[in-house]
């Protein structure tokens, strides 16, 4: 059964953000609470499981432990990020951060590190790479989060086209926090490419084509963009994944 964990975790995860554009006010909240609880459990286990105690507990340490640091430090003094706030509607915060909040960087961070993993061999590569795997994941997080009320900018400009309510600059701020989780990372987890690690790759996936999908036809978003931004973003990782992935996985 442990090793089928992660595979059960995605599952759950999976019906619960089907569920997502069926809710709405309180009970919206409850399930994205609930879908980041599971997307962060789904993550540490598979890190736990397939690379042992250790690197799980450097990437909640990295990933989580840094997620925490940044976005205390982003609502303190407006960087990396730019001038925002969080609502109440995501329950108990420290420090202005609901606590929920750091998990999410977990839950995409191993992930896109494992994905980029298989697509390249060099060390840089993989970092680069799996820095744009995740930054590129908040070009559909944020327009989705803001228009449900759980954050806002107190200038959202400027900003890309069809997405008016998210500055340009907070993306950058993704791209450079990214970058340092990814560098850690690296030198946490020096195992390679894995067979167990095909759970991590579905869930990459899955987020791709269930974002796209859900910005594109079933939330009411006030811009357009946000489908077609994430889908270019996040496809420069998952585009070479899903190739990959043509073959067996190793």
């Amino acid at each position: 059964m442990t090793g089928r964990l992660p595979w059960v975790l995605l599952g759950g995860l999976v019906l619960v953000q089907i569920s997502y554009p069926l809710t709405g006010g309180g009970a919206r909240a409850v399930v994205t609470v609930v879908t980041v609880a599971l997307g962060f459990a789904t993550s540490v286990s598979h890190a736990l499981l397939t690379r042992g105690a250790r690197t799980a507990a450097l990437l909640v340490a990295v990933t989580a432990g840094g997620g925490f640091a940044v976005e205390a430090l982003g609502v303190a003094t407006t960087l990396p990020f730019g001038e925002y706030a969080y609502s109440g509607e995501l329950g108990p915060r420290v420090a202005g951060v609901p606590v929920v909040v750091p998990l999410a960087w977990t839950w995409m961070a191993w992930p896109a590190w494992l994905a980029a993993v298989r697509v390249v061999r060099s060390r840089p590569a993989r970092v680069a790479l799996a820095t744009v795997g995740l930054a590129a994941w908040d070009l559909f997080l944020d327009p989705q989060m803001v228009a449900a009320g759980y954050w806002t900018w107190a200038d959202p400009h400027p900003a890309l086209p069809g997405v008016p309510d998210v500055p340009i600059g907070n993306y950058l701020g993704w791209l450079a926090v990214a970058l340092v989780m990814m560098l850690l990372l690296g030198v946490a987890d020096r195992t390679g490419t894995r067979r167990g690690d095909t759970p991590m790759y579905a869930l990459y996936l899955w987020t791709y084509v269930a974002s796209i999908l859900a910005h594109a036809v079933f939330l009411e978003l006030p811009g357009t963009g946000s489908a077609l931004w994430g889908a270019l973003g996040m496809g420069l990782l998952a585009a070479p994944l899903a190739w990959s992935l043509r073959e067996a996985p190793p």
